[in-house]
C-alpha cells in the first residue's frame, strides 16, 4: 500500500522564481517519489501557471 501527497508548485513570474526543483529535493530527501506533474492553472495565453506534484512513498 501507499501514501501519496499533493503538493502544489508555481514556474514562476516576473517577480518570482520557479520552485519545482527545492520541492521535489525536499519531498525525496524524506523518502517520498515523483509520480507525475499536473497542470492547475493557466493564463490568457493557455500556459501552464500553476502544477500539482504527486508523491508517493511505501506504508510500512
Amino acid at each position: 500500500m501507499y501514501e501519496y501527497k499533493y503538493v502544489e508548485a508555481t514556474l514562476g513570474g516576473y517577480f518570482t522564481d520557479a520552485n519545482h526543483h527545492d520541492i521535489i529535493d525536499k519531498y525525496a530527501k524524506e523518502g517520498w517519489r515523483l509520480v507525475q506533474v499536473v497542470p492547475m492553472y493557466y493564463n490568457s495565453h493557455g500556459k501552464p501557471t500553476d502544477y500539482e506534484i504527486i508523491f508517493e512513498r511505501k506504508i510500512g
